[in-house]
């Protein structure tokens, strides 16, 4: 007989669809995506000293695009997920605006790692968007909680 149960990744491929269709999996698919083209570029280059923060952010992205796709979020609340979540595009805005500065100024006759520099740029400048909706949903959040208390 023909078995008419789907594969137990059908759900998961689902999920993954409409998170990213979401704003949030959006901006978290992209930073995913360009710190892919920033590790290539940088390990490229003749000096690969600056793929650590590429791999660290790649890394810290996946696994809050996990984590928010799967709403694990609402199942573990002992971490403050959004909290977590601002740091982390925070330190990655500012890791990547510093290195990126330090790539294109001093990457002379280099033109993977000036290329692994401008797209550092674009990624400190996506990476800070994301930290800028986080605080307004932590804001939001906030002021919404403090007015149901009525005090």
């Amino acid at each position: 007989m023909a078995e008419t149960e789907e594969s137990p990744f059908g759900g998961c491929l689902e999920k993954l669809k409409n998170y990213v269709r979401t704003r949030k999996g959006t901006i978290l698919a992209a930073e995913i995506l360009i710190s892919f083209i920033i590790l290539i570029c940088y390990a490229a280059s003749s000096y690969g000293g600056y793929t650590a923060v590429a791999i660290c952010e790649m890394v810290f992205a996946i696994i809050f695009f996990i984590v928010f796709m799967l709403e694990l979020n609402k199942q573990f609340v002992v971490v403050n997920w959004l909290w977590s979540d601002l740091f982390r595009a925070a330190v990655g805005a500012a890791l990547y605006l510093i290195t990126s500065l330090i790539c294109v100024i001093g990457g002379t006759g280099d033109g993977a790692r000036i290329a692994g520099g401008v797209f550092g740029l674009l990624a400190g400048i996506l990476f800070a968007y994301d930290s800028y909706t986080i605080f307004l949903e932590l804001k939001s959040s906030r002021q919404h909680a403090a007015a149901t208390t009525g005090r």
